[in-house]
């Protein structure tokens, strides 16, 4: 009986996260692609991180959430992003998830997790480590995408002790191969 009120919860949640979203008028097949290839590299990477199905899920609702603060314009939307997912009225989150999940998709971009940002100072200290884990992977799959303009369909992930191989299934060429996947700052921390 636990277990499924505790997934009709986290459904309920997961239906406010998606209702947001789309109040937001958010790029649902970006969202959804980085969402997936995130969601794949910390399956893969499970036996390191050690995080379970609630991190898991926060990744998720931070996937679909990291670029509502679109809806503000492109400059310091990763900012816009953390306000919204903090105030909106949408959301069936506690205060404690708005503040993990809202600093996941925060630091999709730009700035790295730091105490100087009161969002993230807010947070425990095992909170914090988690926010970097799962923004590490949110930040690198959004990179993936951005390297192809939604040209990579499909990832596949295999870590090793201080290596991770992703291996992308692409729908047409890249002119160019990059050295390194933009936006992997974070996860090579």
């Amino acid at each position: 009986m636990k277990i499924s009120l505790q997934s009709s919860q986290t459904a309920a949640k997961m239906s406010s996260v998606l209702h947001l979203a789309q109040a937001c008028k958010y790029d649902a097949e970006h969202s959804k692609l980085v969402t997936q290839f995130a969601t794949t590299i910390f399956d893969a990477m499970r036996p390191i991180h050690k995080l379970g199905a609630t991190e898991r899920t926060w990744l998720e609702m931070a996937g679909i959430l990291h670029d509502i603060g679109w809806i503000d314009g492109r400059d310091g939307h990763h900012k816009a992003t953390l306000k919204i997912i903090l105030n909106s009225p949408i959301l069936d989150l506690s205060n404690k998830e708005r503040l993990i999940i809202g600093s996941i998709a925060r630091y999709h971009r730009k700035s790295l997790p730091g105490l100087e940002h009161d969002h993230f100072a807010a947070l425990e200290p095992v909170e914090q480590g988690v926010v970097v884990t799962l923004a590490s992977l949110l930040r690198l799959a959004d990179g993936l995408d951005h390297l192809g303009s939604q040209k990579i369909r499909n990832i596949s992930a295999e870590a090793g002790k201080k290596s991770l191989l992703v291996t992308c299934k692409v729908i047409s060429s890249f002119p160019d191969k990059p050295a390194r996947i933009p936006k992997s700052d974070l996860f090579e921390i």
